[in-house]
């Protein structure tokens, strides 16, 4: 019988020539080829035990190890025969061998040791992480249980700065950075006490107040990050913002004083009646009596006024919701207010479509009054010691 050409392809149309074991060369590989009516086959290896070559229909190759463990068929891909040599395949081979002789499953090894190295370059990547990118995430994720101006608060504190005042009268004045600014570049691994410390003592003396709402969120924030896998390794189990120093740094609130006495109720009133915008007048009025908070004034929709059962609910930042009576001085006040979307205090000119704060018309009002230092929360205030 003639031998075959070396550059013929090798017949494996016999059952037994897949069963039996071939010393594999560069040339049998090269040669091997998928019968027409199989999927994919295997050419066992003579020398380690264990290592097949498989090839597919559609002629790609690769070095496989198979075994049993526990009555099962172990499989695993070692590598393409064009990136493996046969003996790098063999090595491989007798190595998972080992482990299986071990009682153990190299595709567990395997999966095991992926899952290291992932989470250990997670780790790494972790450490990099600011202030600024776990804030963001944040605040996206506390969003829906949050009210508005709480969110706002959040987004405000933490603002670069250096963009146009979008206030009415506000100047070409450029807005100035929120007090946590300084912090957003910051790593999340050095926050460390000593720095937030160093934050306090800074942003104290210029705006103790807006700093101290600013130290309550971060606190609030790192106490998140701790309960939170993803960031828990990043912050120390004390949390850093609570220390006496930052606490100290920053002071303590003054008892707010502001308030209408009841004899200047009158003046008040026809200064805020005064004002050119009605919307604004209106908004001030029922500030004053119903003594809500101003954003929860604010953030009236229309359909918050029950007009036949003599209500207004209100969207409470504590509370969750509340409702007031709708007294008919206030109902004559929304009544004449236009209805250009769904906010009762509407604004044209907002990007939003709600008014905002109108404090410098409140300001100009109070002035004009011969009422000095009132503000929009004082008028909360006068409510409560009115009433």
């Amino acid at each position: 019988m003639a031998r075959p050409s070396k550059s013929a392809p090798l017949d494996l149309t016999q059952a037994h020539d897949l069963t039996q074991a071939h010393d594999l060369t560069a040339g049998v590989i090269d040669r091997l080829s998928c019968p027409t009516d199989k999927a994919q086959i295997f050419l066992r290896d003579g020398k380690a035990p264990g290592l097949r070559v498989r090839v597919t229909a559609a002629g790609a190759k690769s070095f496989v190890f198979e075994a049993k463990l526990h009555r099962q068929t172990v499989r695993r891909t070692i590598g393409d025969v064009r990136s493996w040599s046969i003996e790098q395949a063999r090595t491989e081979a007798r190595r998972m061998a080992v482990i299986l002789d071990n009682g153990q499953d190299p595709r567990e090894i395997e999966r095991q040791r992926q899952q290291k190295q992932a989470q250990a370059q997670s780790a790494a990547a972790a450490q990099t992480l600011t202030l600024a990118e776990v804030w963001a995430d944040y605040i996206e994720q506390r969003r829906p249980f949050w009210g508005a101006l709480h969110y706002r608060d959040h987004v405000d504190k933490a603002k670069a700065g250096g963009l146009p005042s979008g206030r009415r009268g506000g100047g070409k004045e450029p807005t100035q950075p929120g007090p946590l600014a300084s912090l957003m570049a910051c790593r999340m691994v050095d926050l460390t006490p000593e720095r937030i410390e160093a934050w306090a003592a800074l942003e104290g003396q210029t705006r103790a107040s807006s700093a101290r709402l600013a130290w309550r969120l971060l606190t609030v924030f790192l106490t998140w990050c701790s309960q939170q896998p993803a960031y828990a390794g990043l912050v120390p189990d004390k949390n850093p913002a609570k220390t006496q120093k930052a606490r100290e740094a920053l002071g303590k609130a003054g008892v707010k004083k502001d308030v209408l006495q009841r004899g200047q109720l009158p003046a008040w009133f026809a200064a805020v009646q005064q004002l050119q915008n009605p919307t604004i007048a209106a908004c001030l009025q029922v500030m004053l009596l119903t003594g809500a908070r101003p954003g929860e004034v604010l953030a009236l929709r229309w359909e918050d006024v029950n007009t036949q059962w003599k209500g207004i609910h209100i969207r409470d930042k504590v509370e969750g919701a509340r409702e007031i009576p709708l007294t008919p001085y206030i109902e004559h006040l929304l009544t004449a207010l236009p209805r250009r979307n769904e906010w009762v205090f509407s604004s044209p000119t907002s990007a939003s479509g709600c008014l905002t704060e109108p404090n410098t018309p409140h300001t100009r009002a109070c002035k004009a009054a011969g009422l000095e230092g009132l503000t929009l929360h004082g008028l909360r205030r006068s409510f409560k010691s009115l009433t």
